[in-house]
């Protein structure tokens, strides 16, 4: 590929890591219809800004490119503008590549006591920052999680930080030690039920196990990206008035004070790393049952 040109108030970035999401795997399986350059966990250098105090710095990147202009960007809601576009998944060339480019007000700076290997998290550790903004949890409230994956996992050590009382449901031994030793209560089915839910199995069964597991006026806080059509029976969540929240993308900054401040470990998160010149092979490890996170190194940077 050519080094991609950089617009006005766009950074051109050299990746240093890029880390395979779950959504890029639901990518290749047509997913939003996507072709293109996926990837959008990433950390690079900044080689070129119209602002030089960003030159040079290790920067992540918010996802989301917004309009400025709409209802949802004046309200404050970027990441909902109507015609935005995404890096690496909607009409934006995505981080698996040497160069990338992102809007300059997109970029967070990473700290210098920061490692590559934990900012590459900051992205996904935002998105399980996005339900503390979306659901109101009480001292100790009581949390189930349902998916002992990468997403389940970073959900669980961020609601812990917060002082929930989490469970983790999954059917991987060495993955639920990992949340045991963060503090959660594991299991591999459950048997009471939980006002919190949060669904992160990745599967399109994962929505119907919620359901079953949420108390009546319960919530259920829904993460799963699958490119399946989801079949569920509504009536309990009617009768029983369950509450149902769609989360996605959150902001960086609370995502990168959890990292800094060592209260996420996400060393014991990391499966593998390939070349990006490898990339193929590391999308082949990343879709292995039971593997957790496949990272992209750019050896070409600096």
């Amino acid at each position: 590929m050519d080094v991609p040109k950089r617009p006005l108030g766009f950074a051109l970035i050299q990746l240093r890591l890029a880390g395979i999401c779950n959504t890029d795997l639901e990518l290749q399986r047509g997913y939003y219809g996507f072709s293109g350059i996926p990837g959008h966990e990433f950390v690079g250098q900044v080689v070129a800004a119209d602002s030089p105090s960003l030159i040079g710095k290790r920067v992540v990147g918010e996802i989301n490119l917004a309009c400025g202009q709409c209802a949802s960007c004046a309200a404050g809601m970027g990441r909902h503008c109507e015609t935005r576009t995404v890096l690496g998944i909607v009409k934006h060339p995505g981080a698996f590549a040497e160069f990338l480019t992102l809007p300059e007000s997109n970029l967070r700076v990473v700290p210098d006591h920061v490692t590559d290997e934990q900012a590459v998290f900051v992205e996904p550790l935002a998105a399980a920052c996005e339900i503390l903004e979306q659901v109101s949890l009480p001292p100790a409230a009581e949390v189930a999680v349902l998916g002992d994956g990468k997403l389940g996992l970073l959900i669980a050590q961020t609601l812990l930080a917060h002082g929930a009382l989490v469970s983790v449901f999954g059917h991987h031994a060495d993955k639920l030690k990992i949340a045991q030793r963060a503090g959660a209560s594991i299991d591999a089915s459950p048997t009471t039920r939980f006002p919190f839910v949060v669904e992160s199995t990745g599967t399109a069964n994962g929505l119907r196990q919620a359901i079953q597991m949420v108390q009546p006026r319960g919530t259920i806080v829904m993460k799963s990206t699958v490119h399946d059509q989801v079949t569920i029976d509504t009536a309990p969540l009617i009768v029983n008035e369950i509450t149902l929240v769609g989360s996605r993308c959150g902001l960086f900054d609370p995502a990168i004070l959890l990292l800094s401040t060592g209260k996420v470990d996400v060393a014991s998160l990391l499966s593998a790393e390939f070349p990006l010149s490898q990339a193929p092979a590391a999308f082949q490890e990343a879709a292995r049952r039971g593997v957790l996170k496949v990272l992209l190194r750019n050896d070409q940077a600096s």
